[in-house]
């Protein structure tokens, strides 16, 4: 009798997982579950393309409908799982339907974290879906004054969007400086720089105490009494894993760090259920610790990974961590975790004057960890191999622009 997999989620994640599972020889019948009413889409492209209005709606698709056809996989838009049952292995949707599956895939993603703050007024937006972005744009206009809460990556790729759109621009970020959580002091310095050199106010160590308006937004408040009039509000405070069907269904979500607790082959406390992408916390023998990564490269990869292992394959996950921004003209990447690392080796000038870019490689006991590359694709793709060696490298060959950073495997012991 043939097998069925039902994957909860269309993102990333979910999508990669369906067309890989017909690659890894799933011949059993494939329902994808959206809670959408549209195509899959690239999410990163919200905040910057799409918010430009450099592209529509169907020039960020993850693939067209063909292609689900074609992989004879049946996608289900404008469906929502109500409840799991894992012991008789069925779920319950939303319009009354119940389907009972062999494999279950959770790509649940995350959602939006909201202020609880002007929860009554309009124009106070987010940004995680294609309509939260349309709803935005029309907000748009020469000379409109806009709040971004948040100095995160989201806060600051709308920030230079909307500057773009000539929109006057304050991004308020409750930290001693944007992107603390996940860099260096340089490279905050850089791209605070980069903003304002643009035009945007960026102001730190702020907490807003209070969003107000009539009918709409018209004040954002600040707890030390500062004022910021504006038309419209953009909160990007991070997101917070779903879990919560997993949760009521008995699976494990509990640990050190949240999401879905799955093992290195994508499995979580059921054997026959798996879970990919930013919902999951995962082992990672790279880093030895947990971690739960917020990123389209982790959705994808593994995804990937638990399709094989759901084949009956044993693929351990541990790939190396990269991220990538663009903001006005500059595209930053971004390899590994710098969390923990106890020297920074800036090559080339880190205020990037000259327009050639620069790397930051963090170190630990000598071994790169991470690095923060501006404008250097070689020296991102090298350390990722970097990364994954764990070998240690000179600081002075990393910092001497004469070496080419191929040159820097051969150094690595």
């Amino acid at each position: 009798m043939s097998s069925n997999c039902i994957i909860v989620g269309a993102s990333h994640a979910g999508v990669s997982l369906a067309l890989q599972l017909r690659k890894e020889g799933w011949a059993g019948s494939i329902q994808l579950i959206s809670e959408e009413s549209q195509l899959p889409y690239h999410r990163p492209p919200l905040s910057k393309d799409f918010l430009l209005a450099n592209k529509d709606i169907d020039g960020i698709r993850l693939r067209p409908l063909k292609t689900y056809q074609g992989n004879d996989i049946d996608l289900m838009l404008d469906t929502t799982v109500e409840s799991l049952d894992s012991k008789s292995r069925k779920i319950s949707l939303n319009d009354g339907r119940i389907f009972e599956y062999d494999k279950l895939a959770l790509c649940t993603g995350a959602r939006v974290r909201k202020l609880p703050l002007g929860n009554t007024l309009k124009n106070i937006f987010t940004i995680r879906t294609s309509d939260d972005i349309s709803a935005l744009s029309k907000q748009l206009g020469v000379g409109k004054r806009a709040v971004i809460i948040g100095g995160g990556y989201i806060g600051l790729e709308a920030a230079a969007a909307l500057a773009q759109k000539d929109v006057q621009v304050t991004v308020l970020e409750m930290a001693e400086r944007v992107l603390q959580r996940v860099t260096s002091e340089t490279m905050s310095n850089y791209m605070t720089a980069l903003h304002r050199s643009h035009g945007v106010e960026i102001v730190t160590s702020v907490q807003v105490a209070d969003i107000l308006g009539q009918g709409s937004v018209e004040k954002v408040v600040c707890t030390d009494g500062t004022e910021y009039s504006v038309d419209f509000v953009i909160v990007g405070i991070g997101i917070i894993p779903e879990i919560e069907l997993a949760e009521s269904a008995g699976l494990n979500v509990s640990g050190d760090v949240q999401g879905i607790q799955v093992n290195e082959y994508g499995q979580t406390s059921d054997a026959d259920i798996y879970a990919a992408g930013d919902c999951t916390s995962h082992p990672s023998l790279l880093y030895d610790r947990r971690l739960r990564l917020e990123s389209v490269q982790n959705a994808n990869e593994q995804a990937r990974a638990v399709a094989a292992n759901i084949c009956g394959k044993q693929q351990v996950y541990n790939a190396v961590p990269w991220f990538w921004s663009d903001q006005y003209d500059v595209k930053l990447q971004m390899s590994g975790l710098s969390e923990g690392y106890d020297q920074l080796v800036c090559r080339g000038e880190p205020e990037n004057k000259t327009g050639t870019g620069f790397a930051l490689f963090y170190l630990k006991d000598s071994i790169v960890i991470a690095a923060d590359c501006v404008a250097r694709p070689k020296e991102f793709m090298v350390s990722k191999r970097l990364i994954k060696s764990k070998g240690r490298v000179d600081r002075v060959m990393l910092e001497n622009e004469s070496i080419e950073p191929k040159d820097f495997l051969s150094d690595t012991a």
